[in-house]
């Protein structure tokens, strides 16, 4: 038995985190190909910067969250779009949650959005905007190696490693060797849409391909040092760990009858957590709500109230706008949450 629960936990957690690198990885890719200018075009209309800081809120990972945060601090967006933000943005679990379970998580992150917009609209009724500003950290060398990076790419250790963990990876994917078995009844098969292995199996080749053809400075500052030695160990420690216990815990114990009892008291817990200014703890909650265990209200809850570290600039600038910001996703998160386990 607990033999079978660490294979699968293994397993889970080679899947989730090959399958959230991947698209961390094209998605820094989108990131640093615009060069910023999706924000050029930013003017003082609250209802504009509350929908576009949404929109960025809603990009996985936490490059919009950053971006949001940024315009924040620079004076270019209002308080309320910096809820807005924060409300809409699950951090990296957003990469996990479209691992775990794609059709769902659209549906959740649609909800995030609206949310997100109407709490951001009533929020700058009450509040004017932050005039602050501040230095915004920029990679000068991504103009000039997007531009050069036939000129600069060199296949060092770093890129070897990247591009044969992705072929490893992709090959396990195609062989079938991180598919759940079918006699599985614990609730952990959590990644059995055959759609997604194909997908992501057309996504690593593009990986592939960047990975060959990418200049030194991207794939070691961007993929490397950014999501490979930031975000990967986290991921993978923090699934293998949720996956591991969950399994363990709901081996002898009837987790799922416990909660429904106390859904209420989970949804203030989730709300709780969420304050944490970081990625990781919030996996919990996915994972709970991927295998069956909690209801949507509860992970509704955390996904409001966390924003994984994209907030962790906003407290080191502004450590009053980041209490008062975290103190209306609190509040709304549980307002949410009650509202649907009500409804």
């Amino acid at each position: 038995m607990i033999g079978s629960i660490l294979t699968e936990s293994l397993r889970t957690a080679v899947l989730v985190t090959g399958l959230v690198v991947i698209m961390m990885m094209l998605i820094e890719v989108f990131n640093v190909s615009s060069d910023g200018r999706m924000f050029n075009g930013l003017r003082n209309r609250r209802v504009g910067q509350v929908i576009l800081s949404a929109l960025l809120g809603a990009v996985p990972g936490c490059m919009g969250g950053f971006a949001s945060v940024s315009l924040y601090t620079h004076g270019l967006i209002s308080f309320g779009a910096l809820i807005a933000m924060m409300i809409a943005s699950s951090g990296d679990e957003a990469f996990v949650m479209l691992a775990m379970f794609p059709g769902r998580s659209a549906w959740i992150f649609l909800i995030l959005f609206v949310v997100a917009v109407l709490v951001g609209l009533v929020v700058d009724v009450f509040h004017s905007k932050f005039d602050g500003c501040h230095s915004m950290s920029v990679h000068d060398q991504d103009r000039e190696s997007r531009h050069e990076h036939h000129h600069s790419r060199h296949y060092g250790w770093k890129r070897i490693t990247m591009f044969l963990g992705v072929f490893v990876f992709l090959g396990a994917l195609l062989a079938g060797w991180l598919e759940g078995g079918q006699e599985e009844s614990d609730g952990f098969n959590l990644l059995s849409e055959e759609w997604m292995y194909w997908l992501f199996t057309a996504l690593s080749l593009c990986v592939l391909g960047m990975l060959l053809w990418a200049g030194d400075h991207f794939v070691e500052e961007h993929l490397w040092e950014h999501i490979v030695s930031h975000h990967l160990p986290g991921i993978f420690m923090w699934t293998f760990g949720t996956i591991l216990v969950l399994g363990l815990i709901m081996s002898r114990f009837d987790m799922t009858s416990w909660i429904s009892d106390n859904t209420i008291l989970m949804i203030l817990l989730a709300a709780a957590v969420g304050i944490i200014p970081e990625s990781g703890p919030h996996l919990v909650f996915v994972s709970l709500y991927a295998a069956g265990v909690i209801p949507l209200p509860v992970l509704l809850a955390s996904c409001i109230s966390q924003d994984g570290h994209a907030s962790l600039p906003l407290l080191a600038e502004s450590r009053a706008s980041f209490l008062k910001a975290k103190a209306i996703n609190v509040a709304v998160a549980i307002l949410v949450g009650l509202i649907s386990y009500i409804m």
